[in-house]
């Protein structure tokens, strides 16, 4: 018997920025359907009124239902989890505005419930904007956040993957500060191992773990920091002793060239800005000639859930948004990553 596609709940976003519209651009698509059953979550409102004014597709059908059951999930009709949580002559495109960062909110919330409850199988997030998040009297950060709030996970981290560069973070959405504090063993060495269990998940055989160090030339030997020599190297030591194959401390400005390169499977950094930068330098590709971009692609997955959420790599763009010229490439990514946590899920 074929075994069914994985139903993803895709999150619609912040409505005012280009959450909607990347929906329809994706949900229109043969290939989703052809690795998915996808649903999206948010308001029917939004998503009918984007498929018109932004996308100005005549002929896709947009599905309201009130339960997974009720959807179709054929192509040329998108199923959406009708919340109706936006008010359509209220709603402010292109801006910060609080009834849209409580809608990306209860959309959110509403996935994690439907996935924790195995009603779907994964979740796929657009992107919100903090601004609005917090505006609307929801105080989180950001996506993993809130999803490590309600699902009552303590370990947890962040991976970006960009073809096949992967990075995994110690810290996240804190201050740099903040941040070197945050390089502890205990929490390195737990980042390593999610870094290998999540190689596995995604169907890597024997993954190769590279650890990036937290100071210039990774401390040299003492002389730019001790970080390296007392709480990276230990935690490293820790987890091959454990069966992993991991390597470092790695200088930061060499890592990432080795594992584009092939040499590793993932790279655990040290706090945001070292794993971002080089993952949306090679993902979000600027057209200087017709200053636009051309690409902007990557995933962003949480890890240590008990749930699958991956989600795009970019921002709410609400200086493009509601124009129909947002890529879907990023969203279509992460409903590929989606996809293959999903069937690897109980794999690994």
């Amino acid at each position: 018997m074929m075994k069914q596609k994985p139903i993803l709940g895709i999150t619609m976003g912040d409505p005012s920025g280009n959450g909607p519209e990347l929906c329809v651009k994706a949900l229109s698509q043969e290939r989703v359907y052809d690795i998915c059953r996808p649903v999206v979550i948010g308001d029917a409102g939004v998503i009918e009124k984007a498929a018109r004014e932004a996308v100005k597709l005549k002929d896709i059908v947009v599905h309201p239902v009130s339960s997974i059951g009720e959807c179709f999930f054929k192509l040329g009709t998108i199923d959406v989890y009708d919340l109706h949580n936006v008010q359509i002559e209220k709603l402010k495109i292109r801006m910060v505005d609080a009834m849209s960062g409580d809608a990306a909110f209860t959309s959110v919330k509403k996935a994690i419930e439907l996935a924790m409850s195995g009603e779907i199988d994964a979740t796929v997030t657009n992107a919100l904007n903090k601004e609005a998040l917090n505006l609307a009297g929801h105080h989180y950060a950001g996506h993993t956040e809130i999803y490590a709030d309600l699902t009552g996970t303590k370990n947890y981290s962040m991976m970006l993957a960009e073809g096949d560069l992967r990075v995994v973070h110690v810290s996240t959405h804190v201050s740099l500060r903040e941040a070197c504090e945050r390089v502890k063993k205990d929490r390195v060495r737990k980042v390593i191992e999610i870094a290998h269990n999540t190689c596995k998940k995604l169907g890597i055989k024997e993954p190769r773990v590279a650890v990036a160090g937290l100071n210039p030339h990774s401390g040299e030997n003492g002389l730019f920091g001790r970080e390296e020599i007392e709480e990276i190297t230990p935690a490293i030591e820790e987890a091959r002793a454990g069966g992993v194959n991991v390597d470092g401390p790695i200088p930061p400005d060499t890592i990432f060239a080795k594992a584009n390169g092939g040499l590793y499977d993932i790279v655990v950094a040290m706090y945001h800005d070292q794993g971002h930068i080089p993952l949306k330098l090679l993902g979000f590709q600027y057209d200087r000639e017709k200053g636009k971009w051309k690409a902007v692609k990557g995933v962003n997955i949480t890890l240590g859930l008990p749930i699958i959420r991956s989600s795009v790599d970019h921002g709410t763009a609400f200086d493009q948004a509601w124009q129909g010229s947002s890529s879907e490439l990023s969203l279509i990514s992460a409903i590929e990553y989606a996809v293959l946590l999903a069937e690897n899920n109980d794999q690994a």
